[in-house]
């Protein structure tokens, strides 16, 4: 943590939907700029999860270091406190040997609770609580706990993916073991750092398109092998890891006999269904975000507005 009177850590933010080409940028400025870059991707966390998570190659980590990337196995809970944990310590440590810290991704929650320092609430897990909810889950369906808690906290439930049943499970378990609500207990202590925030975007046809492809060429590096590796080596798919799109859809083919053309199809529509839920968290938490169109986007100037960024802190 820098000393009082110490100047912000000056930290370059890259977010935008999945498939827009954040990575490509991400390095090309972390090569030019001296920058590092830290992961903000709830699935690229996860080791073993590579093609499906579109994470960054062998080849492209080793053009620019990268942080937060394969730090946890599928069946571990890494929870929203832990990577701010990590990713405070993150920036931190590039800071202080002179580097360029960059958060790159696009999960909204990750880049928000960071740049607005979220503090969650001082409540212990309850084991016996969360095993009652996912058995509860269980018989009526992740639905029916969102319903739950949409109806006790609507601005919570606008903050949870209503598939997250882990984070569901949270909030329903911290209003019940507080008698509050759980969108009133989330205190914002703003960390210390100068930001620039790039968004990158494009027309929202144009990005199902790239999208699409993207996952046929996933198929084509192997995608299905790696979801069956996944499921041989133990883990189960109703891991929240296992939630990641693709994953689900490609674990019904292989377990429940859902036909190849179907399973694709499937993952087709809950990409395009994610990229809408990334872009309206992105419109209810653009604060001061300089949004570029990645098809016409000049790189060159880019650098050179980003550098005179950092020279006038």
């Amino acid at each position: 943590m820098p000393l009082a009177g110490s100047p912000p850590i000056p930290l370059l933010v890259i977010w935008g939907a999945t498939a827009v080409g954040k990575t490509d940028l991400a390095i090309t400025l972390a090569q030019r700029l001296a920058g590092e870059i830290i992961g903000a991707d709830s699935r690229q966390i996860y080791r073993h999860m590579d093609i499906g998570t579109a994470k960054p190659t062998l080849d492209q980590r080793a053009s620019a270091p990268h942080h937060l990337i394969d730090f946890a196995n599928p069946d571990e809970d890494v929870s929203l406190s832990t990577y701010q944990r990590h990713a405070n310590a993150a920036i931190h440590d590039i800071d202080a040997r002179g580097e360029l810290p960059m958060l790159v991704g696009g999960t909204g929650q990750y880049i928000t609770a960071l740049l607005e320092g979220w503090t969650p609430p001082g409540v212990p897990p309850d084991p016996e609580k969360r095993a009652a909810l996912a058995a509860e889950a269980d018989a009526q369906g992740i639905s029916a706990l969102y319903a739950r808690l949409r109806a006790l906290d609507p601005d919570a439930a606008d903050l949870i993916d209503a598939n997250n049943l882990r984070r569901i499970i949270r909030a329903l378990e911290v209003i019940d073991a507080t008698g509050k609500l759980f969108s009133a207990q989330r205190m914002k202590l703003p960390p210390p750092y100068r930001v620039r925030v790039i968004g990158l975007a494009l027309d929202r046809d144009a990005l199902r398109e790239r999208a699409d492809r993207r996952l046929d060429q996933m198929i084509a590096d192997g995608f299905i092998d790696e979801v069956r590796t996944l499921l041989d080596s133990g883990y189960d798919r109703s891991l929240p890891a296992m939630s990641a799109v693709g994953y689900g859809q490609i674990a019904a083919y292989l377990l429940d006999g859902v036909p190849l053309e179907t399973a694709l199809y499937n993952a087709r529509i809950a990409t395009h269904r994610f990229i809408r839920r990334q872009l309206a968290w992105f419109r209810g938490h653009d604060h001061g975000v300089l949004w570029h169109n990645r098809e016409t986007l000049d790189v060159e100037r880019l650098i050179i507005e980003t550098a005179h960024w950092l020279e006038s802190g």
